[in-house]
């Protein structure tokens, strides 16, 4: 592994540029990139890059809405973390595997109704990376939540991308934004009625690119998405394996307070009690085969591996690799 501005030469020598020579031209777009946002990871023959596409703040009761407050009060306080909001990290990544180079979630985009200015940062990182949108081949959406398709429907976005970009995405997905149910959800206020705009707007402009799969899909060599459901009906997971390493991005079935409460209800989680199901048999198999986890909201680079403890579970964050 390696941090943002020592990554590993091999990268450099792939048609998707993230070398040092690009970090020391672009690698810093401002006073606001003092801090790296961009981690990478080899898994065996592949290259894994975590990129941050910045935070939103969000209440913490969305963390484990079904939570005791007292409960929840006293785990932000051991966590360090305020009391009333947090910043909710944002993370996708970019895989290298033989020709192929896959996007997987494509951030939050731009929706200015919601006033997210820290967020929606994928598009600048990328370029601040060396990744040309046109090197894309292939996106996986782990779901169509607008965090994680919005990137794509940023304006010039798609003029960008290879007419002939694949998008692959589960077919219950797909499906269930058709007619979406947010009976389940606790989400701040505005926030269904953006999401339900951003997927139909996704639909509408991307159809033609969609290839979809019904429980699991290998998008190329080592990787393999995965649909798990719970947190939407189509929510998928991404492993990435070669030689002796795996790596899992787990989308949004694993956050923060997961590990030691699985069993809290996640504010955007569609149908909770499968979630935190799908949440427990991951956490189960991640502790079990020692890969390593990412995820789209754990605090970046969010690369680390998971630990039994009980009935909990216990997140040991991997040692920065300078």
């Amino acid at each position: 592994m390696s941090q943002t501005e020592t990554e590993p030469r091999s990268i450099a020598q792939q048609e998707t540029n993230m070398s040092l020579e690009n970090n020391s031209r672009v690698g810093r777009t401002g006073a606001d990139e003092l801090v790296p946002s961009r981690y990478a990871v080899q898994i065996g023959d592949i290259e894994v890059l975590v990129i941050s596409d910045g935070v939103l703040p969000l209440p913490t009761k969305m963390l484990g809405y079904n939570a005791d407050p007292a409960e929840r009060a006293a785990w932000l306080n051991h966590m360090f973390l305020p009391p009333d909001a947090f910043d909710w990290a944002l993370n996708v990544v970019v895989v290298r595997s033989g020709k192929q180079t896959i996007l997987i979630d494509a951030g939050l985009g731009l929706d200015p109704e919601l006033n997210l200015p820290r967020a929606g940062q994928l598009i600048k990182r990328l370029e601040a990376a060396g990744i040309d949108l046109g090197s894309v081949t292939d996106v996986v959406l782990t779901h169509m939540h607008m965090d994680h398709v919005g990137g794509l429907l940023v304006d010039g976005v798609k003029e960008r991308l290879r007419p002939n970009l694949r998008i692959h995405v589960a077919t219950a997905e797909v499906k269930f934004w058709e007619s979406p149910d947010f009976s389940h959800v606790s989400m701040p206020p505005g926030f269904p009625d953006a999401l339900r705009a951003a997927a139909k707007q996704f639909r509408k402009e991307y159809e033609s690119h969609l290839r979809l799969f019904d429980d699991e899909y290998e998008v190329a060599p080592g990787v393999v998405v995965s649909r798990t459901g719970g947190h939407t009906p189509g929510h998928s997971v991404v492993r990435v394996a070669s030689g002796k390493d795996r790596l899992m991005f787990a989308g949004d079935a694993v956050f923060a307070v997961g590990f030691d409460h699985p069993d809290w209800f996640n504010g955007f989680e569609h149908d909770p009690e499968e979630a935190a199901r799908v949440r427990v048999r991951l956490l189960r198999e991640l502790a079990e085969t020692g890969e390593l986890l990412v995820a789209t909201h754990m605090p970046f680079p969010s690369v680390g591996h998971v630990a039994a403890d009980g009935e909990h579970f216990r997140w040991v964050p991997v040692f920065w690799d300078y």
